[in-house]
């Protein structure tokens, strides 16, 4: 056997579940909340495409209500409140850096 035939990992079922699970990932990728490497070289938020996968999940909780069953509901709902919420936190925190970014590069102005 090649070396790549052990190394192949059988790709998933094509389930809501895993799409939801994959939109979800992804956001939370893009939101800093997963990364792989070491902690100092954490990345900036992409709140842009962050915002858009969240948006992404919300057209499909649209799309499909009423065609899910209260797992997959449950699964869609919570996994937009909870990357909401981050979302918020990660908007706030990276305001914060940027405000005391700010204020480090202002210039002092003497007292008078």
């Amino acid at each position: 056997m090649s070396e790549a035939e052990h190394t192949h990992i059988p790709t998933p079922p094509a389930t809501f579940e895993f799409l939801v699970l994959s939109l979800r990932a992804q956001v939370e990728l893009q939101l800093g909340l997963m990364h792989f490497g070491p902690e100092n070289e954490r990345p900036e938020p992409d709140l842009e495409m962050a915002r858009h996968g969240i948006d992404l999940l919300g057209v499909l909780q649209a799309k499909t209500r009423g065609n899910l069953s209260l797992e997959e509901q449950r699964l869609l709902e919570n996994s937009l409140t909870e990357l909401r919420f981050r979302f918020v936190q990660a908007a706030d925190e990276k305001r914060k850096r940027e405000a005391e970014g700010a204020q480090q590069q202002a210039p002092e102005t003497p007292a008078t």
